[in-house]
């Protein structure tokens, strides 16, 4: 596929400083750019780079007068990145029917343009919507209904009754629905509580590989449209998470906790359960939340602290040996200081 400068900047709403009609086969990175690539410098720091680069245009912020390939000028670099990468690697979508060793239940209806891989299972009266892809060894729970677009790729397995929107993508390994951990104390024995409600993925939702979302007690784990997942995710039973919002690698988050639109949970974030998260929080890496945050806070640490408040802290906790050596000296000077003068006290 190949594609004029002047083109591409039609498609994501950009200006040429430059000739528009060099041709673009592709894009790459700065350093590794050859000839009929587009790179990019998703930032100015990353503009003085260009001057070396091989490709035949870059993608960039602002205008700039010293480099002498062709540019597209955009306000956000990335999202134009993300736009042209797209157009250039976007399959259209053929359809490849069900693998004869793949198992269809004889109660599902599979839509006839969706593509099954083999070793697939699909259970009684699941619903596969149009353009869907499965890939091998993905098991399919009875009742589970699958919206059309959606792309699951090998070893995910969706428990029954959960439901997908359009255009989900899960990545290998997660588990959609299994039980969420609902124990309670008999004496000294944990006593299960059946687990019979659902999980519901909305519309344009990402799960990484190895993600495990918990079917609720009662009514529904909900994860509203527009949600992204890196890997290693775990979703309790009963949360809810807003639209757009973005949870990163090795987030746990408790039952019947509630996100609102818009969250970004950092890595390693550890939320408490029964707890709310505004809308536009940002939740900093490797922080346990135990408490309600209201919306549109950033905030980090354990306990969590407002950012500018975290921060002062840090700065703190580098001092503390030193701290501690200062606060010894001055103990002992005051102990020195009330030894004299009682002994002044006892002369007189």
């Amino acid at each position: 596929m190949k594609r004029s400068l002047e083109s591409l900047a039609r498609e994501v709403g950009g200006k040429v400083m430059g000739d528009g009609s060099v041709v673009i086969s592709g894009l790459a990175g700065i350093e590794g750019a050859q000839e009929g690539d587009i790179t990019f410098a998703s930032t100015e720091r990353f503009i003085p780079l260009l001057r070396g680069t091989k490709a035949s245009a870059a993608i960039v912020p602002q205008e700039i007068t010293d480099v002498s390939l062709p540019l597209l000028i955009v306000k956000n670099p990335l999202l134009a990145v993300a736009k042209i990468l797209t157009a250039f690697t976007q399959q259209p979508y053929v359809a490849g029917g069900i693998s004869a060793m793949a198992w269809v239940s004889p109660s599902a209806k599979v839509s006839k343009d969706a593509t099954i891989h083999p070793f697939v299972s699909i259970g009684d009266e699941a619903e596969i919507g149009s353009r869907v892809t499965i890939y091998p060894f993905v098991s399919i729970g009875p009742q589970t209904a699958i919206g059309e677009d959606t792309v699951i790729y090998p070893n995910v397995t969706i428990y029954p009754r959960c439901i997908l929107g359009k255009r989900v993508i899960i990545h290998a390994g997660t588990v959609i629905g299994a039980d969420g951990f609902g124990f309670v104390k008999d004496g000294e024995a944990n006593v299960r509580i059946p687990q019979v409600g659902i999980v519901e993925i909305e519309d344009d939702v990402e799960i990484g590989a190895n993600c495990c979302l918990d079917r609720a007690t009662f009514g529904k784990t909900l994860v509203k449209k527009g949600v992204k997942f890196d890997n290693l995710v775990q979703i309790g039973h009963n949360v809810q998470i807003g639209e757009n919002s973005i949870i990163v690698a090795q987030v746990g988050i408790s039952g019947s906790t509630k996100l609102g639109k818009n969250v970004t949970l950092a890595g390693q974030v550890g939320l408490v359960d029964h707890i709310e998260i505004g809308d536009n929080v940002m939740i900093g890496a490797q922080s346990g939340i135990a408490k309600n945050v209201p919306p549109n806070q950033i905030v980090l640490g354990t306990p969590h602290l407002p950012y500018r408040q975290f921060l002062k802290v840090a700065a703190v906790w580098s001092r503390l040996p030193e701290m501690r050596k200062e606060l010894d000296l001055l103990r002992k000077r005051v102990e020195a200081f009330e030894e004299k003068k009682a002994t002044e006290k006892e002369e007189e």
